[in-house]
């Protein structure tokens, strides 16, 4: 059975963990409402196979990576960062988040490898699971201004 574990709470569990170390924002679950995020979206992806397959996404908007690349780098403004530095930023924070994921979930479901993590941009972009997948969605405030959205897509896999 692959729901054994309450994966809700592990991928924002591994989320605030990586945000309070890493970033030194906050980041808090929202209510129904889905996250505001800005006309250009970034998606980074990472991917998992082993018992479990799929993968998971961080997706904000560009002012939300800028100030999360800005934290991680212990910067006070955006204003110098390179499109190149947020979306390594962004890429590192969904690798350090899906990393922590697959620590808590290790007991459970060993022998999980993980993709490296890589980062598009555009409009509006969004995921969907294909088929036979489950997908769990946490919609996140980070620092207080920034919406954005954790998503896990997974099924049964091989391994």
């Amino acid at each position: 059975m692959v729901m054994t574990l309450p994966f809700t709470n592990v991928v924002f569990d591994s989320a605030r963990e990586v945000f309070e170390s890493m970033v030194f924002m906050p980041i808090e679950k929202l209510g129904e409402a889905a996250p505001d995020l800005d006309d250009v979206t970034l998606l980074a992806t990472i991917t998992f196979r082993g018992r479990l397959e799929g993968c998971f996404h961080l997706r904000c908007g560009r002012s939300c990576a800028a100030a999360v690349a800005a934290g991680m780098l212990c910067m006070d403004s955006t204003e110098a960062l390179s499109d190149d530095d947020i979306s390594d930023a962004v890429g590192e924070i969904a690798n350090m988040i899906m990393g922590s994921v697959k620590t808590r979930i290790q007991e459970n479901i060993p022998s999980l490898e993980i993709s490296i993590p890589s980062v598009v941009e555009g409009c509006q972009i969004r995921n969907r699971p294909g088929e036979g997948m489950a997908r769990v969605a946490v919609d996140v405030s980070i620092g207080h201004e920034h919406g954005a959205e954790l998503s896990l897509l997974y099924r049964k896999g091989t391994g």
